[in-house]
């Protein structure tokens, strides 16, 4: 659902960037189906983003509603501090407001499925790498996909074609496409629903957002082979189709959904 109670979408955001003592000096951006909305700010302190987001109250709270401040714990990654947080109800909603440190660069696409070629280098694919890395050994209670999620979407989807019992479990950011990667400079944004995941989870969410752009597809399957080249790996971006033509179910462009079968045909005919 938009973000359209109480103040509105750009009352939400003034009203938090006001209560956070900020400046808004920048056009918002809105999330995915326009759940959130945030903008550039600046303050006292410097420059900061300035995010809210609404729910209905039932859904307010824990892990997806705290990610982004949980996220503090994961040492060496590029991703946005969050300074400060408030919340107020907003009938019939919950709204949580987050002010957080403002990352260097630009966003590589403004939709998570990549149409041209990212402002990216040998240097920043090798930071990604190693970014990735640090996170999936972070150890954590946090749990962003569960094994009986995993097999009930790989049964629905693909019957018996593919074991669906995971191996090896992982951290992962869990929602590692396009629109939430930065560059030049690596920035990882967008952290509602990092935990544990089948290992290879985010490689395989980066691949198949890339695969409307070959060229960076086949960087992706070049730099990510460990993870993508493995029987978890291969679960993790069966999983990840699934996900993404349920969504194409439910109002997503379908256009991307030939490359998605594709895909799955290649996987599953090894």
């Amino acid at each position: 659902d938009r973000i359209e109670c109480g103040f509105g979408r750009s009352g939400l955001l003034d009203h938090a960037a006001g209560g956070f003592g900020l400046d808004l000096v920048g056009a918002p951006v809105f999330g995915w189906h326009d759940r959130t909305i945030g903008a550039p700010a600046r303050g006292p302190d410097g420059d900061r983003w300035v995010r809210v987001t609404t729910e209905f109250p039932a859904w307010a709270h824990g892990e997806f509603w705290n990610g982004n401040a949980d996220a503090a714990a994961l040492d060496g990654v590029p991703h946005p501090e969050v300074v400060e947080v408030t919340e107020w109800d907003d009938p019939p909603r919950r709204v949580r407001a987050e002010a957080a440190t403002l990352l260097p660069g630009r966003v590589c696409s403004p939709t998570p499925f990549l149409s041209e070629t990212p402002e990216t280098s040998a240097r920043w694919w090798a930071d990604l790498h190693g970014a990735l890395d640090r996170v999936a050994d972070h150890q954590t209670a946090r749990v962003a996909v569960d094994q009986d999620t995993i097999t009930r979407r790989l049964v629905v989807f693909f019957g018996n074609a593919i074991d669906p019992t995971v191996q090896e479990w992982r951290t992962a950011h869990a929602d590692l496409h396009w629109n939430n990667l930065l560059g030049p400079d690596l920035g990882i944004l967008d952290w509602e629903s990092w935990g544990r995941a089948p290992a290879g989870l985010d490689a395989a969410t980066l691949y198949c957002h890339s695969l409307t752009h070959p060229a960076t597809a086949e960087r992706v399957r070049e730099v990510f082979a460990d993870q993508l080249d493995t029987p978890d790996g291969v679960r993790a971006q069966l999983y990840v189709i699934a996900r993404l033509l349920l969504r194409i179910e439910r109002g997503d462009d379908p256009a991307v959904a030939p490359l998605l079968h594709r895909r799955t045909h290649e996987l599953l005919n090894r």
